[in-house]
């Protein structure tokens, strides 16, 4: 089975164009303004419009105000939305776009619960705990804490790394893998060759 692939935390137009030139589905949209990798609306818009074709665009939001959310919709042609916060799944779905919730994952944390409270989201991508961080922390959790079965595809993120992705892979099988910090210079500026790398890692990885 093919692994889909997000990279998240984009911040510059020639970013956006590597990931996509490596084969990554998706790249996500930091508008979080506590966030190093946030990105204006009008940066957001211009990265969005240089995408080329079956490339989606993902917003990722934290406990945002409606009036925000939609501000950003009016402006940038987003595919999915990805909520990081508290948001209830009346909130997650009010926009009218496809979307994943985000949880940040500890030992008492009941992911089949999730899976039916947010049945509407298209996912669950599930990231590591940091005590008042919402994500992007670049730590590892315990994979063996995620059900076999969630009745919900997967989205893996939380401290991938071109040397771990495949280990990854064969351990939770998911449905898609999301990095961010694992492929950067710096933060919200991505290394062209750790993502070729992470794309390379998530290729050479069979999923039996």
């Amino acid at each position: 089975m093919r692994i889909r692939v997000k990279i998240c935390g984009i911040t510059r137009v020639e970013d956006a164009l590597a990931a996509a030139s490596f084969g990554s589905d998706a790249i996500g949209l930091v508008f979080y303004e506590q966030s190093p990798r946030h990105v204006s609306i009008d940066r957001a818009a211009e990265i969005v419009a240089a995408l080329p074709a079956f490339v989606s665009a993902v917003g990722l939001f934290v406990d945002a105000r409606p009036e925000q959310v939609r501000a950003v919709l009016d402006h940038v042609r987003l595919d999915v939305l990805q909520f990081h916060g508290d948001e209830s799944p009346a909130y997650c779905a009010q926009f009218g776009l496809p979307y994943l919730k985000a949880v940040r994952v500890r030992p008492d944390t009941n992911l089949v619960q999730y899976a039916a409270d947010y049945a509407d989201a298209r996912a669950l991508l599930l990231d590591a705990f940091a005590e008042g961080v919402p994500g992007g922390t670049g730590q590892k959790f315990d994979w063996s804490l995620i059900p076999g079965e969630l009745g919900k595809p997967v989205i893996l993120a939380g401290g991938l790394t071109p040397g771990n992705v495949g280990e990854a892979i064969h351990a939770v099988h998911p449905y898609a893998v999301d990095v961010s910090g694992g492929v950067e210079k710096e933060k919200g500026i991505k290394d062209a060759e750790k993502m070729a790398a992470f794309m390379r890692g998530v290729e050479a990885s069979v999923v039996g």
